[in-house]
């Protein structure tokens, strides 16, 4: 199941690419593109609580997860911004990314 997890936050992650790119060129970013991000984040940690609680995962899915979970807390932040229309920080954008990607890694390892 976990490599389904992975792509399935590899999916997110190329929209998470768009939805910065915009950002940090100063433009909003597709509302609709960001609820799919946030679906299959959403998604990709559901799958990952269904592993954990059947308790058949290592100890580096339990912190890839946790990591992930950070990234999502970050994720509903910038989420904050949209719904009052003003971008976020670039700062924040680049926070959010480095943090799932390190999340994801982190999952990466146990597969590789």
């Amino acid at each position: 199941m976990l490599n389904y997890v992975l792509f399935i936050f590899a999916i997110a992650a190329i929209g998470g690419l768009i939805l910065a790119s915009h950002v940090l060129r100063g433009k909003f970013a597709p509302w609709a593109l960001s609820l799919i991000h946030a679906l299959l984040g959403a998604i990709g940690l559901i799958l990952l609580i269904v592993m954990l609680v059947q308790g058949s995962t290592t100890q580096q899915v339990l912190t890839g997860f946790i990591i992930l979970l950070i990234a999502a807390l970050g994720g509903f932040f910038l989420a904050s911004f949209h719904l009052r229309k003003q971008l976020p920080p670039k700062a924040v954008v680049i926070i959010h990314a480095a943090v799932a990607i390190i999340g994801f890694l982190t999952l990466l390892s146990v597969v590789i």
